[in-house]
């Protein structure tokens, strides 16, 4: 029962496990031509801040057609978010959350087909609108949507000119649902190259090599980029500005990623279709799916070699009546194979029941293919090699018995391999305490972000989406918001710092872009946001010089408020920043007439990206085009509150969806992979531990057993209940100990790797160790002591007596 237990609980684990991988690995893999598309990418560093970009330059997708040769074909996208969605007669709106401009190119490149619609003609006009099935029976029958007319954001008429089948749960568009042709946006022709906004996909003619395509990557920007710098930057050559970079290690470059590479290797950038996962996932659970699947075969090994006293008459007697080592072997192997097979099927069962908690773990919709007969070769071809692996050894140790010495029962000269146990129980809790470390590892940086201060407050903030929906009656649905009860303060911005709209600028000093000279110490590129005059006091983010923007000033309307790292990035104290003059208005050709802001304020630095990254510069100036209201409430029952300020919306927006979250959720939300890690580690390592347990338990019941008549003596000459239990356990919480010691560098070191891809991160205490081995021994203390506890009380008559 150990053995097919620990077996099928080994492969049911490796069985969900590989599902798993297998369904990363295969990500974007089913679009046409997969191998030959990439998508460009911006690696930038300006004024020692470092970022990443899933998205490009405007005009590169046509630099890229016109002037690679190996270019078959180039498709841009256009970030768009969410937009409200409703038939032009109807008067209730539809909330989309991932709209998108695409090309016309989009079908051809991805291998896409229309349920209804010409895949030729359906992006080619402005005002397009493709959508998926599940949007389209949103609004009208599927197979009646081509040529009906949707209203976007209460303003603009769309028609729709085709309908394509949901995309696939693995892919890169996977979120997406409402695809926009983007001949529809005025900036679709931008010759800018600062708008970094558009990911742009090229897919290489047949033959074409990776290599050579990044190679020309590597040119664009002297050949394109800064040429058009020039235009608007007096004195700016190619030289001043290889000089600049050189000098202050800066960089801009341009870089291509597989498609299929994108979901696995492409974390951290900004401007990413959907979140992405990361290849160190996939090695960890691989790692824990081989270990699972060890500690089973190691209870195998370990029970059937500790049970070899009991068979030793057995091969003594086949050897006496012809029976040669061979078939031995072969009887050993035979019977490892239908304890395997056995397995497999008890693991298919519990596979199928646990398959729906595995996918809620995991965020995925898996499914066991009974019906592929390759899935059954590798299932079956895997099964025999266990059977192999977990057999071999039993056999062989068994196999070459003497047989006088297994008739007369030589039990200490039979009961051998006992070193091998020992190093097999070590190998089993080595594990075990390596992913109790790892565990508790996990959940301690987790912790961390949960109560790290972030520089603003994210408990209490209801955040209401899709406001620009009230139209001109914005400002007075805010003022009503704030005159409730329980409600402290409220704010209107589309940026928020959790997940939200991102932008950002290239800003001058004063007299920096007259002057010609292209550096850091006058050019920085720094997040942009438009917020309004209760923003800062709204989220309680603090100032360290200055002041918030103030009605009372009509100049705010031309001012600044920057954070410290921004303050790093333009070289200049917070003292010397306050009244310092800045300018983003650096395209106009008359440079004498350039906008200037005045910065009246600095703030602390503030998290406004994830705790994986380094806080990066940030501005901040008035704006009116929001798109969310931020509202903070006082502690206590929420329901009321939200409850009112629904009614108030539904009275100055009667037709438009009321919807809101709290900005803690959308915190969380951010860590969502890391949690998912935390709970995969918890329930693998639960039962890594009840794997190893059982086999402890059987080598214990064994060796209480073999020791049944020297315990009845001990006990006769005086021994105690508690020294048999001490004589017993003693052995095996030496190994569990020894495993322990084995595990915590392997721990500390796979866990210093893992918290590298936070900026800000804990330090690895060393008692998290000592209470990873500590669980570890008590566990197997418990497990050791049931069995030894029984053979302890037992009457030393019985055990003295027993043949």
């Amino acid at each position: 029962m150990i053995n097919i237990g620990g077996l099928a609980i080994g492969i049911a684990s490796c069985l969900l496990i590989s599902l798993f991988i297998y369904d990363e690995l295969t990500f974007d893999r089913m679009f046409a031509d997969a191998e030959r598309i990439y998508r460009v990418n911006i690696d930038n560093k300006t004024a020692g801040e470092v970022s990443y970009y899933a998205a490009v330059s405007g005009p590169l997708a046509e630099v890229v057609q016109r002037d690679y040769p190996h270019a078959e074909m180039v498709t841009r996208f256009r970030n768009m978010g969410s937009i409200l969605v409703r038939e032009k007669d109807a008067e209730q709106n539809v909330k989309e959350e991932h709209v998108i401009g695409v090309d016309s190119t989009f079908f051809e490149m991805f291998g896409l087909e229309l349920l209804f619609g010409n895949e030729k003609t359906a992006l080619q006009n402005p005002k397009s609108i493709i959508l998926t099935k599940t949007a389209a029976a949103k609004y009208f029958n599927t197979n009646e949507a081509v040529g009906k007319v949707l209203l976007m954001d209460n303003s603009e008429t769309y028609t729709v000119t085709g309908v394509i089948d949901d995309l696939p749960k693995n892919s890169f568009l996977r979120d997406h649902s409402v695809f926009i042709s983007i001949n529809s946006f005025k900036d679709h022709t931008t010759e800018a190259w600062n708008t970094w906004y558009f990911p742009t996909f090229v897919k290489l003619v047949p033959g074409a090599q990776e290599k050579d395509f990044q190679e020309y990557l590597g040119t664009v920007k002297e050949r394109y980029l800064i040429p058009w710098a020039m235009t608007f930057v007096p004195g700016l050559t190619l030289e001043k500005a290889r000089e600049s970079e050189k000098k202050n290690g800066d960089f801009m470059i341009f870089n291509a990623t597989p498609l299929t590479d994108i979901h696995l290797h492409s974390k951290n950038r900004e401007k990413e279709f959907s979140a992405n996962s990361d290849i160190q996932n996939i090695y960890i659970l691989t790692v824990i799916g081989i270990f699972l699947l060890l500690l089973a075969s190691v209870n195998f090994m370990n029970l059937s070699t500790a049970h070899s006293l009991k068979r030793a008459k057995e091969v003594g007697i086949r050897k006496t009546l012809g029976s040669n080592r061979f078939g031995l072997i072969g009887q050993f192997l035979s019977e490892s194979g239908l304890i395997s097979i056995l397995s497999l099927f008890i693991a298919i069962g519990l596979s199928v029941l646990l398959l729906p908690y595995f996918n809620a773990l995991s965020g995925k919709a898996i499914s066991i293919p009974f019906n592929n007969p390759l899935f059954w070769i590798i299932l079956t071809t895997a099964v025999a090699i266990l059977s192999l692996f977990s057999g071999t050894y039993p056999a062989f140790f068994m196999s070459r018995f003497m047989p006088v010495k297994a008739l007369k029962g030589n039990g200490k000269q039979l009961s051998g391999g006992g070193g091998i146990r020992n190093y097999l129980v070590v190998f089993q809790f080595a594990v075990s305490v390596l992913l109790i470390a790892c565990t508790l590892v996990v959940y301690q940086q987790l912790n961390f972000i949960q109560n790290k201060d972030l520089g603003y407050q994210k408990d209490q903030i209801l955040i209401i989406e899709d406001v620009q929906a009230a139209g001109k009656h914005v400002e007075s649905f805010k003022q009503e918001v704030k005159e409730l009860a329980n409600v402290e303060n409220a704010s209107l911005s589309s940026y928020l710092p959790t997940p939200s709209r991102r932008s950002a600028g290239t800003y001058f000093k004063e007299g920096a872009a007259e002057s010609g000279e292209f550096n850091s110490d006058n050019a920085v590129i720094i997040g942009k946001w438009e917020i309004d005059y209760d923003y800062l006091p709204t989220l309680d983010i603090e100032f360290i010089k200055g002041r918030n923007f103030d009605q009372k000033f009509s100049t705010d309307s031309n001012a600044v408020i920057l954070n410290e790292s921004a303050l790093a990035m333009l070289g200049v104290s917070a003292e010397e920043a306050i009244g310092m003059r800045l300018t983003d208005d650096f395209h106009r050709p008359d440079k004498e007439n350039m906008k200037y802001s005045t910065v009246i304020g600095v703030v602390k630095n503030f998290h406004f990206e994830s705790l994986r990254n380094s806080i990066d510069g940030m501005t901040f100036t008035l704006g009116s085009d929001a798109n969310k209201m931020i509202v903070k409430l006082q502690s206590g029952e929420f329901s009321e509150t939200v409850s009112s300020i629904k009614s108030k919306w539904e009275k100055v927006a009667p037709t438009q969806p009321f919807n809101y979250y709290f900005m803690d959720e959308s915190f969380n939300s951010t860590y969502e992979a890391e949690q998912r890690l935390g709970k995969t580690f918890i329930t693998f390592t639960s039962l890594s531990i009840f794997i190893a347990c059982l086999g402890l338990f059987g080598l214990a019941v064994f060796s209480t057993e073999k020791r049944t008549k020297e315990i009845g003596i001990r006990k006769v000459m005086g021994a105690t209940v508690s020294s048999v239990l001490v004589l017993v356990s003693k052995d095996f919480l030496k190994l569990v100990l020894i495993g322990g010691l084995i595990a915590i560098p392997a721990a500390w070191w796979a866990m210093d790797r893992w918290l590298q891809d936070f900026s800000y991160r804990i330090n690895i205490s060393w008692w998290v160790f000592a209470l990873s081995g500590l669980a570890a021994i008590l566990i197997a203390l418990v497990t050791v002591s049931t069995q030894a506890l029984k053979t302890a009380i037992t009457n030393p008559v019985d055990s003295l007596r027993n043949e």
